[in-house]
């Protein structure tokens, strides 16, 4: 190994994974973190009006995202993550009060199709064909130029799936991201689709076990410290600058710049980086959920999409939700609150809540913006960048960014080596 240092900046789960890998190489890593604490938009916090600990979203991933089971494996944290055994998925469409369950085959062969009781009502074997130009789709066709149904299959399980996947409206959504999420999970069977929550927490899975990971492999960390900007010369980064000290930086050093892109391209003016955002908004009741029921439900026709239940609490989330956003914080919960009652078939007044939103949660996942993500290799000689809107071939979930703090430690501890 060279005599460079190694630096993370950013305690996301981009930069977290890039710093435990790093550890894990036994290489000593320096991270930076310009908030209070450690996970970006993957945190957990006490919420006064809940009275209660909360995660700011519900993330959820499956059991085929291979780059999330190496990190929490790495990190001790393997068994952080609740979810059936069986890839099993409920939904309610409120429009008709019906109810049924998906429960796809474990195999390749997609035998779900073709029984009657297991694949989405209303839609035939030969519906599912549809969606097989997605898997081959080049990087500049939509969804919607791809796909062309529209009929129960689109409504009740495609386009859902398809939202929450990418966070963009499913029309103008990129139909090259759209298959690269299908074949992680669906074209691979049910042993790749299992939904997987973490309980009790996001930060109890992917935040607090990596920082006591790095801790006892010696790293140093600094949370609450923003970097303020680099001193370049001759393409390479000579210095970090905060507000109140300067870290001299040379060739032989790696720095992983692990934000977001926002303040990745003011930190390195000329940067091209997805600059077109979609909201996310998730609400959350403070009551207990009735008995037997679904810890993750899919809601068809509501404003809730997807309804998560916890021992204590009550969860929601609505993604590609810049119609929400703006709206009012009370009535936008009364109006979740009536489709969770209607879908777990409540008969309570609405508990304490709170409403969460990201207004800039991830970048629109369009074929022009996913044009603009970067390679991990930036401008600059000795800086590697890390993060889900970084080129990870997916769009921005925990699984790409987990993926692309791996990819950029590969980078680093390479550069460090010459």
């Amino acid at each position: 190994m060279g005599s460079g240092k190694a630096y993370v900046i950013g305690g996301g789960v981009a930069g977290l994974a890039a710093a435990t890998a790093l550890a894990e190489r036994g290489i000593a890593v320096t991270l930076f973190e310009a908030g209070p604490q450690a996970g970006g938009r993957c945190r957990s916090y006490f919420d006064p009006a809940m009275g209660a600990i909360i995660d700011n979203g519900n993330h959820l991933v499956l059991s085929g995202n291979g780059a999330v089971s190496n990190y929490l494996s790495r990190i001790g944290a393997k068994d952080a993550l609740a979810g059936p055994d069986q890839a099993v998925v409920d939904f309610v469409d409120l429009a008709d009060d019906k109810s049924w369950r998906l429960q796809l085959s474990n195999g390749f062969f997609p035998a779900w199709i073709f029984a009657k009781d297991r694949r989405v009502p209303g839609t035939k074997p030969g519906y599912y064909a549809a969606y097989a130009p997605l898997l081959w789709a080049g990087r500049a066709a939509t969804i919607g130029a791809a796909v062309k149904d529209r009929g129960a299959l689109w409504r009740r399980l495609m386009q859902p799936f398809l939202v929450s996947a990418l966070n963009t409206e499913a029309e103008t959504a990129s139909a090259a991201l759209a298959g690269s999420v299908m074949r992680q999970s669906l074209v691979r069977g049910g042993h790749a689709s299992r939904p997987r929550i973490a309980h009790p927490t996001l930060a109890a899975a992917f935040v607090d076990p990596a920082l006591q990971y790095l801790a006892a492999k010696g790293a140093t960390m600094h949370l609450g410290t923003r970097l303020r900007g680099f001193t370049i010369a001759g393409r390479a980064a000579r210095a970090l600058e905060f507000p109140d000290a300067m870290i001299a930086t040379g060739m032989k050093d790696a720095i992983i710049l692990a934000v977001n892109a926002p303040v990745a391209q003011s930190l390195l003016p000329g940067l091209s980086a997805p600059n077109d955002f979609r909201a996310i908004v998730n609400a959350h009741f403070k009551l207990a959920p009735p008995p037997g029921a679904s810890a993750m439900l899919g809601v068809i026709g509501g404003t809730a999409e997807w309804i998560f239940t916890f021992p204590d609490r009550i969860s929601t989330t609505t993604s590609a939700a810049d119609a929400l956003v703006d709206e009012d914080r009370e009535a936008l919960a009364a109006r979740i609150w009536s489709d969770v009652r209607r879908a777990l078939k409540l008969d309570a007044p609405m508990p304490p809540w709170q409403i969460v939103k990201e207004k800039r949660a991830t970048f629109a996942a369009t074929p022009a913006q996913d044009a603009l993500r970067p390679s991990p290799r930036g401008p600059v000689r000795n800086i590697i960048l890390a993060g889900d809107w970084t080129q990870t071939g997916l769009p921005a979930t925990i699984e790409g960014a987990i993926r692309s703090g791996e990819t950029a430690a590969r980078l680093a501890a390479r550069h460090l080596r010459l």
